[in-house]
């Protein structure tokens, strides 16, 4: 019979520990907590919100804000469509998107008004945060790296001011880390929110898309929920480590060990992520892509009850060289055939199915679905990196962008706000991403943005900004 000890020393790594209760995250300190009130009952209409996050910069005018009487050079070969929502149009690469446009509140005015770097690191950053990126970023550009000091994650502050879920965590991003190498992008964070606050990560593949690992629900070695079941033993030896650490460290320490070990032992939790549970009309209907899956996956977490679940677009390496990107929504090169033929078809079904299924469980109207991305796109056609016009790509472009609200409130068939003739610049109605940010929270309920820092000092966790009130239905 093992003890403690050994269940720790021979079965669970370190590593596997740390990363299992949420401690393993670009080495951010411990000492680095503050406290902050949760709020036990919502006042908004959200009860979840699943944001939906287009890895490298999804092109707007090529989207949800098309310009089909600007110059060619700027508007492309793609012709918009007529949508379920009167007035709306989209591109005609989204038919299935069009049918749920009634359900949609595009903002088409979004800027960085120069606050941006124009490099991935700081777009996450502004947009995850609704915060300016400070020096740094200028300085490092995507050499930087999350600091524990940064301002947190939307979905951080989300989770610190709602009552803990009872067996699930509260925060949850799939299907991968955002970032290459692995957690490099700042903004995913909880950073001086405390670790505590951190995203729990549900990983995915490209290859198989239905099969999902979930390191805070996998046991390793010889380590059943019967020996975890042996809370006497195991917390005898994480006390041990616990003496390593100071006061404050080892008091998040511990509700960390609780939140860990409940999940490793909740015969719901592990059922919250069974994908074979669900239909195979439904899972076809999502299509069987890792990001399908992922929606899929977000919706079967939020019908759990868990308040924010994030999904971070997968690349795809096979679309690398026709992009010049990561495989992503960064087409520096081929943005139209990217488009057409790989990024607008997957993300039509997956989104639509998504926003329907939401719907027909009655899930929709106490759900917000949220899609952003690090920027838009540069209106004019041709990035110098890929040849210039004959390469047909799209730089980066922080001074306009679109984001799409669904659900939770919000009042569907509108667009807010407009984009001047070539969708270069917003035109009336500006926001900026702390604007988007305070939306969520609006939505969410949450307008007690107060926390506590380690010297006990009040502060306001976004003072910039204000809800787009002009979205909600009342």
């Amino acid at each position: 019979m093992h003890d403690g000890h050994e269940i720790i020393r021979n079965a669970v790594s370190r590593r596997t520990f740390l990363a299992a209760s949420g401690l393993s995250f670009c080495g951010l300190s411990l000492r680095d907590v503050v406290r902050c009130a949760p709020t036990a009952a919502p006042k908004g209409k959200a009860k979840s919100t699943i944001l939906i996050w287009l890895s490298g910069g999804a092109s707007h005018i090529d989207t949800w804000d098309m310009k089909p009487d600007a110059p060619v050079e700027y508007r492309g070969p793609f012709q918009s469509i007529e949508t379920s929502a009167p007035g709306i149009r989209l591109c005609e690469h989204l038919p299935l998107t069009a049918k749920q446009a009634h359900h949609l509140a595009i903002v088409r005015s979004l800027g960085h008004y120069g606050r941006g770097t124009g490099d991935h690191h700081a777009g996450y950053y502004y947009n995850l945060t609704g915060h300016e990126p400070d020096p740094t970023f200028r300085q490092l550009l995507n050499n930087r790296r999350p600091y524990a000091t940064d301002w947190p994650f939307i979905g951080s502050v989300v989770t610190a001011k709602r009552t803990p879920h009872p067996y699930l965590p509260s925060l949850i991003t799939l299907p991968q880390k955002p970032g290459h190498p692995e957690y490099t992008r700042p903004g995913q964070f909880s950073a001086r929110l405390g670790v505590e606050n951190d995203p729990v990560y549900v990983l995915g593949s490209i290859d198989k898309p239905t099969d999902f690992t979930t390191p805070v629900l996998t046991l390793s070695g010889e380590v059943t929920p019967a020996r975890l079941a042996d809370r006497r033993s195991l917390m005898n030896t994480l006390d041990e480590i616990n003496r390593n650490l100071d006061h404050a460290a080892a008091t998040t320490y511990s509700k960390q060990q609780t939140k860990a070990f409940s999940l490793l032992t909740a015969p719901k939790a592990k059922a919250a992520f069974d994908l074979k549970a669900e239909p195979q009309s439904l899972r076809e209907r999502y299509g069987n892509t890792i990001n399908g899956m992922s929606m899929l996956m977000a919706r079967r977490i939020v019908e759990a009850g868990v308040p924010f679940v994030s999904v971070f677009w997968m690349e795809s390496p096979k679309l690398s060289d026709l992009c010049k990107s990561g495989g992503g929504w960064d087409t520096h090169g081929s943005n139209f055939s990217c488009l057409k033929e790989h990024l607008l078809p997957e993300f039509d079904r997956c989104y639509s199915a998504l926003l329907g299924d939401l719907h027909d469980r009655g899930l929709l109207g106490e759900t917000l679905v949220h899609v952003n991305s690090e920027m838009g796109r540069m209106p004019k056609i041709g990035d110098p990196r890929s040849g210039g016009p004959k390469g047909a790509g799209r730089d980066h472009w922080t001074h306009c962008q679109s984001v799409l609200f669904a659900g939770g409130g919000i009042r569907g068939g509108q667009a807010y706000g407009s984009s001047d003739k070539v969708a270069a610049y917003p035109f009336d109605r500006t926001v900026a991403p702390e604007d988007v940010a305070h939306t969520i929270y609006r939505a969410m309920g949450i307008d007690n943005l107060e926390a506590i820092d380690r010297e006990n000092r009040p502060y306001n966790l976004l003072p910039d900004g204000a809800p787009i009130n002009g979205l909600f239905s009342g």
